[in-house]
């Protein structure tokens, strides 16, 4: 893929699949977009967070989705920065009572584009 509206479109369908994953708890459809080795990092009210992806997907499983909660789907892409074979998406995810805004790392693969790193953080609304 050397065209960038090609490109960017490919990341949005993945960052829609990274919706999709988390406001429906579907850690199958999850594990298709994060490369088996990402790392998630960052905080949450100050806490700091640190885990694998088969970590991250476990908690998932074990929560109840904002989907089963009937909440409001409310995710958004803020921005896609693209550079060759590798970019980053800024996303933002309120969900429970959190107001998550996410920086995903992602690469091309042979494959398709991939998350390999999620950098998190709750920003407290006042």
């Amino acid at each position: 893929m050397n065209n960038y509206t090609e490109n960017a479109n490919a990341i949005a369908e993945v960052l829609s699949s990274y919706f999709k994953g988390v406001f429906n708890g579907d850690t199958a459809l999850l594990r298709k977009i994060f490369h088996p080795q990402s790392i998630l990092a960052g905080d949450v009210n100050g806490i700091p967070y640190f885990k694998t992806l088969d970590e991250y997907l476990e908690g998932v499983s074990k929560r109840k989705s904002p989907q089963e909660l009937n909440e409001t789907f409310r995710m958004e892409i803020l921005s896609i920065e693209i550079i060759n074979s590798i970019a980053i998406a800024k996303v933002h995810l309120p969900i429970f009572d959190f107001n998550y805004y996410d920086l995903l790392s992602l690469s091309l693969t042979d494959s398709g584009w991939v998350i390999v790193n999620k950098l998190l953080t709750n920003v407290k609304i006042y």
